[in-house]
């Protein structure tokens, strides 16, 4: 199926607006040539702090640094000419204080070109969303299953299952609203949750993980791509199996290098053509 092309960047203002209208369509990127190449499919490509796992083979986000998603984001932003490029704050780049937030995240927009960044966390985070927003930095939310928060958290389990905690995470997507942010990433809860945090706040709710009443979906590419095969989790729908076609590949390569198959005439260089 071919894609429009689109050179046109969309906007912050515009996927504030598709609240209950066109679904998003998000995916995280971490290379130029990836990038390159979902940027007319996507809306919103995410230069997750997910790069840990999946490019670097951390075991958590937590191991990524500022240094790390700057380098990552440029290249995303360098690549595309459609979507919106969002930059995950990493952890401990932004929980201290507002102020700390605003360095770390100016820096990321400055060195990047990006137009928006992404941070974790609910009512507690609601101040520095503000913060953030009242100084010109578009913030995209992040509530349920928050990886930076994996070890306070108990692992990767899903959540909003109990009465209590369903209750504190619609009051964190709801403060994270009133807060400011354009739009709000809902990871990881009871699919009912997702549908009533949906319904509760005005901006975009994005799953993953969440529910099909969410204004849009994301996925890890790698994970969609079926290329990280470590863990695939249930919300992960794999459209292709790359990981197989790259190890054939690799093995077909193999054998043409042992055989002597490669290089042939046609991938060498001859003596220059004489001008007749």
């Amino acid at each position: 199926m071919s894609v429009e092309i689109r050179t046109r960047r969309v906007s912050v203002t515009q996927v504030r607006s598709r609240k209950s209208q066109e679904k998003l369509v998000c995916l995280t990127a971490y290379t130029a040539p990836v990038a390159r190449l979902l940027d007319a499919a996507a809306d919103v490509l995410l230069v997750g702090d997910s790069l840990a796992m999946v490019v670097y083979g951390f075991d958590s986000t937590l191991s990524v640094t500022l240094d790390m998603m700057i380098a990552h984001g440029a290249a995303v932003v360098r690549a595309t000419r459609h979507a919106l490029i969002v930059v995950d704050l990493p952890f401990g780049a932004y929980q201290a204080s507002p102020q700390d937030a605003f360095r770390a995240a100016a820096r990321v927009m400055q060195e990047t070109g990006c137009a928006a960044i992404k941070l974790e966390g609910g009512a507690e985070m609601a101040d520095t969303v503000r913060f953030l927003v009242q100084r010109g930095i578009p913030v995209m939310g992040h509530v349920g299953l928050t990886p930076q928060a994996v070890n306070s958290l108990g692992g990767y389990r899903s959540r909003g299952h109990a009465a209590a905690e369903r209750e504190q995470i619609l009051r964190d997507a709801v403060a994270i609203a009133d807060a400011g942010a354009f739009s709000l990433v809902v990871e990881g809860v009871a699919e009912t949750l997702a549908r009533e945090i949906t319904a509760n706040v005005p901006i975009p709710t994005i799953g993953i993980g969440g529910s099909p009443a969410c204004d849009g979906q994301i996925l890890v590419t790698d994970d969609m791509l079926g290329v990280f095969a470590d863990f695939t989790p249930k919300f992960v729908k794999r459209y292709r199996n790359l990981a197989a076609e790259i190890e054939a590949a690799a093995l077909e390569y193999a054998a043409d290098v042992r055989d002597g198959r490669f290089p042939a005439p046609e991938h060498t260089y001859g003596p220059p053509k004489t001008k007749s």
